[in-house]
């Protein structure tokens, strides 16, 4: 068994005294894991950082076998994030959700995508980014099962004037409806609806809170497992951006 695909590297972890068991992020092939024989040496320990983007080659006598993973390097995302602690926030979140969220070897095709298109564009600055990046976990929630309706209000039907989400059914609701019980509900920033829209330090903390409010509750909570740490991290930078003077 043999394949060659475009990947995202997601995860790492040391296997042995110089192998690493790589997990990748790939458009056919989904998340994908595979063992680099070597993978901590200097020569290769660069290429295996999550973020990166590589043309990757997966060989295994089995299919459900581990397998031996090489690459090639596409897109350094990482070193190239390394100067900018929001940028490496926004790519260390988005791995390890990827990483843990994904079904192992169940193609995402449009999460993969949407994905290396953040990754590509980082090293203009993360701020140009974290609009994008937030409807990418808006997409895995929908890719995971966990949609968000965000196209009509669940009360009056209308398709303008769509001002928040209900917690519990992930449906938008107008800002007439809302009215009664805003403290209830969840803000829902304009660039989550429009899909062009960059918005603002605010508006991207209002966005983190309601992706992460259906990843804790539903992506990670049905599996009884934790939202990652590095999620916490970003949600934490954006909101002191949000509340900076």
């Amino acid at each position: 068994m043999e394949w060659l695909a475009p990947a995202i590297v997601i995860e790492t972890r040391p296997l042995g005294e110089s192998g690493v068991v790589v997990s990748l992020l790939t458009e056919d092939h989904g998340r994908h894991a595979g063992l680099a024989k070597g993978g901590s040496s200097r020569g290769q320990a660069g290429l295996w950082l999550p973020g990166n983007l590589v043309e990757a080659r997966w060989i295994a006598r089995l299919p459900d076998q581990l397998g031996a993973i090489s690459a090639e390097m596409v897109h350094p995302a990482a070193a190239l994030a390394m100067d900018d602690p929001l940028a490496l926030a926004l790519l260390s979140s988005a791995c390890a959700i990827a990483a843990d969220a994904l079904p192992e070897r169940e193609p995402h095709p449009r999460a993969f995508h949407a994905l290396v298109s953040v990754i590509a564009h980082l090293a203009g600055g993360a701020e140009g980014v974290l609009a994008d990046y937030i409807r990418w976990e808006a997409l895995v929630l929908s890719e995971l099962g966990y949609g968000l309706n965000l196209d009509t209000c669940a009360v009056t039907g209308v398709r303008e004037g769509l001002t928040h989400l209900s917690p519990r059914t992930g449906r938008a609701v107008s800002a007439g409806a809302a009215a009664p019980f805003t403290g209830r509900l969840l803000p829902l920033p304009a660039f989550l609806r429009d899909g062009e829209t960059p918005g603002d330090p605010a508006a991207w903390d209002a966005g983190l809170r309601l992706t992460g409010h259906f990843l804790e509750r539903d992506a990670f909570g049905a599996r009884h497992r934790p939202v990652p740490e590095a999620r916490h991290r970003l949600a934490d930078r954006v909101a002191a951006l949000a509340t900076a003077p």
